[in-house]
């Protein structure tokens, strides 16, 4: 066979299957047969229409676990038959925060399946640099280890240590993944999230205490969970301006704050309340090849599942034709994998 389906976002709201050659590997590429592919929010926004930076018609697709099918030249580190994951992020390796090692905040980054063409698809050319050997982990999990990749990389940001005490705010995919690893790394971690659902989520399959930060008593639930102080770090994966705004009302004096989500807008705070508490406060981009190794540790060991965020499963057969009932108008949806 030398072609293979494709499932392209040609405009907003509009997928069609196209059939296409089979990629042949160039130098230092690796041509993967894909396995799975996880569904990002990226995803759901460029099919509506709302995700900046984005040209169409592209092909979807960043969360990727496949196998090694063939190999370009000058490639010793893989071989064909290897499951591998998909680490992403293209870098210049040249501006100067390449060259400081934070590839993941590359100036002129190049993200597979948004600024190119990704993993809807079932064959997928990757420079071998941007894999991850990912033997012996259930497919599906395979497919998340970039989106708890992002959520290692925010840890990290957090500097979070053993027996410190954490506020995850939001419960999709990313405050999940966030909660599951500082909670392996040994804090003590507490979610907050509106939705019950996702707050029963958050009790079933990571065993971790929650809180409704919309109750009118968060503010004595959230220290009676740290023996009458505020968090002494606050990783926000909302996304969302009100909730963002008030992190700084939610950390101990001396706290830190880590926004991983982000929204189109400004942040407005006390600066009275950011400056008396001596606040840190940072930003998280993607994941550095660090990140996606810790994560990849973490699954081998069974610290992280896929369970713990994903929530639907879809064939790649029919997504088209289901894609806008079951994925984008899906409230219950959390996580979902593409299987093929």
């Amino acid at each position: 066979m030398s072609t293979m389906n494709v499932l392209i976002c040609h405009e907003p709201k509009k997928l069609i299957w196209k059939e296409r050659e089979i990629p042949a590997p160039g130098n230092g590429e690796a041509l993967i047969k894909i396995k799975t592919v996880g569904i990002c929010g990226t995803d759901i926004h460029a099919w509506g229409g709302n995700q900046p930076f984005f040209s169409y018609p592209r092909v979807l697709g960043h969360e990727i676990c496949g196998e090694v099918i063939a190999l370009g030249g000058n490639i010793k580190t893989i071989k064909p038959g290897q499951q591998v994951a998909v680490i992403p992020y293209v870098a210049c390796q040249q501006c100067p925060a390449c060259l400081s090692g934070r590839t993941n905040c590359c100036e002129k980054i190049s993200v597979i399946g948004v600024h190119q063409d990704g993993g809807f698809s079932e064959y997928l050319s990757v420079p071998v640099d941007n894999l991850l050997v990912a033997e012996g982990i259930d497919p599906q999990a395979a497919a998340l280890i970039e989106p708890y990749a992002i959520s290692a990389h925010a840890v990290r940001r957090a500097a979070i240590a053993a027996g410190e005490q954490v506020l995850v705010v939001g419960a999709g995919p990313i405050g999940l993944g966030a909660a599951a690893i500082a909670k392996a790394d040994g804090a003590q971690v507490v979610v907050a999230d509106t939705s019950p659902a996702r707050r029963e989520h958050v009790i079933a399959r990571l065993g971790l205490p929650v809180i409704d930060p919309s109750a009118d008593d968060f503010d004595a639930l959230l220290r009676a969970q740290f023996g009458g102080s505020l968090a002494q770090k606050v990783i926000d994966a909302t996304g969302n301006a009100r909730a963002m705004n008030n992190t700084v009302n939610l950390i101990r004096h001396g706290g830190s704050i880590v926004f991983v989500g982000l929204f189109k807008g400004d942040l407005q705070f006390s600066d009275p309340e950011f400056h008396k508490k001596e606040t840190t406060m940072m930003g998280s981009r993607n994941a550095t090849p660090e990140d996606f190794a810790k994560v990849g540790r973490l699954m081998a060991e069974g610290k992280l599942t896929a369970d713990m965020m994903l929530t639907h499963r879809y064939p790649f057969a029919t997504l088209a034709e289901h894609y806008e009932n079951d994925v984008i108008n899906n409230r219950e949806l959390i996580k979902g994998v593409i299987t093929f």
